[in-house]
């Protein structure tokens, strides 16, 4: 083999290795905190109200962080950005397990959710950028990561921590995202003998509300935040619904949300693939419909005839509804700068409106001591999938859709 493809295979598969750390970091930093609350709360005497602040901030931070992403990275360049997203995520990790004060800890914490509403956008612009031609592979693999790190750390952290302390259990995924951070700390230092010009040709993204004039860009919103919804509803307030209705011990509860995340695992191995090599989108949102319909139905109907059912069609809707929009970021755009600008208008929209789902349920079953009218909305928020994946339209990208509406996608309009 050339030395000169040696090097071409050791740079991709480098690279590669940068995009699956990065997406398993995205979701360590906050799957591995809630279990191990109770325990430190013995050290830190965490007020409940800092505690429901942490549980409500990654969505916000996800959508407020993700909006303001696209300006930045064409600042700075995608690459310079991903150095500054691992950065402070390893730093906040590091700093979080130290913490001395519930304060210091509230804040270490959104600092991280912070510094991973970023990471979310770059991600698939990353995997647009240095694998155009194998997206539905890369997305796969990154979407599996995304997976893993929202199962694992759950549960692992009660064991980490009776064998050395709360503390090493929340701050050992800091050493992920600091191998994350090699790859690209070594892309930048390569880059330094290339064209500025070709560096930053993010500077030549088009502005989020050219993407905020076309229908697809609104289907994948839609069916971005239905999948966010019910996925963080079900988080928030599945074992609490299944006690309740289903009879469940809260052991079993906790088991059937392990069950909840778990089937989403085939889900990213699977899909990607279906919607790049066989463009099966508009197939898999409105097929995501039925299993979390179905779920939601029966909750209602027969809740203890078969909790487990339930639990597993509720949670296999959103992973398909995720993967497939994940794999559409770069499959729909012609370059990565316009991958970043979808995703940040998708991601930032989808995570604000979903963050009031799970307050919504609390605030209905306060009103009215059942869980019946929270399963009706998921149920209905599934049927929405339907709609989008009709608008989704003929297989183009955003730029040939804009071109054929209303001229170049470069012209300054």
């Amino acid at each position: 083999m050339p030395s000169t493809h040696r090097r071409a295979v050791f740079r991709s598969a480098f690279l590669l290795s940068g995009i699956t750390l990065f997406a398993f970091s995205l979701r360590t930093a906050v799957a591995s905190l809630s279990p191990l609350l109770h325990l430190i709360q013995r050290d830190l005497t965490v007020p409940a109200t800092v505690i429901g602040v942490i549980g409500a901030s990654p969505m916000v931070c996800y959508a407020a962080f993700g909006i303001m992403t696209p300006a930045w990275t064409r600042r700075f360049g995608l690459e310079r950005m991903t150095v500054a997203v691992l950065g402070v995520t390893t730093l906040g990790l590091t700093l979080r397990a130290c913490a001395p004060d519930a304060p210091t800890l509230l804040a270490t914490t959104v600092l991280i959710f912070a510094a991973l509403g970023t990471g979310n956008i770059l991600t698939p612009a990353l995997a647009k950028r240095y694998f155009p031609r194998h997206i539905g592979t890369v997305t796969t693999m990154y979407a599996t990561m995304l997976s893993i790190s929202t199962f694992l750390p759950p549960g692992v952290a009660v064991p980490l921590a009776d064998a050395a302390g709360w503390r090493f259990s929340i701050g050992v995924w800091a050493v992920f995202a600091l191998l994350a951070l090699i790859p690209w700390v070594w892309q930048l230092i390569a880059q330094r003998g290339e064209n500025a010009d070709a560096i930053a040709d993010v500077v030549s993204s088009r502005p989020l509300r050219r993407l905020g004039r076309l229908r697809v860009t609104w289907a994948i919103t839609l069916g971005f935040t239905i999948s966010s919804a019910i996925a963080y509803t079900g988080f928030s307030w599945l074992p609490t619904i299944l006690i309740d209705r289903a009879g469940v011990t809260p052991d079993a509860a906790g088991a059937l949300l392990a069950l909840f995340g778990l089937v989403s695992l085939p889900c990213s191995l699977v899909v990607p693939l279906l919607v790049a090599r066989m463009r099966a989108e508009r197939v898999l949102f409105v097929g995501s419909c039925a299993p979390s319909a179905l779920g939601c139905l029966g909750l209602l109907l027969a809740p203890s005839a078969a909790p487990w059912l339930w639990t597993a069609l509720l949670g296999l809707g959103p992973p398909l509804l995720f993967s497939t929009t994940m794999a559409l970021f770069g499959i729909r755009t012609r370059a990565h700068p316009t991958s970043v600008a979808l995703s940040s208008f998708v991601q930032s929209f989808g995570y604000g409106s979903a963050a009031v789902f799970p307050l919504i349920a609390g605030i209905l079953h306060d009103m009215t001591g059942h869980w019946d009218s929270t399963i009706w909305i998921l149920a209905a928020a599934s049927v929405l999938a339907i709609p989008a994946g009709i608008a989704l339209g003929r297989q183009e990208t955003l730029e040939e859709q804009w071109e054929r509406r209303h001229g170049p996608w470069d012209s300054p309009q």
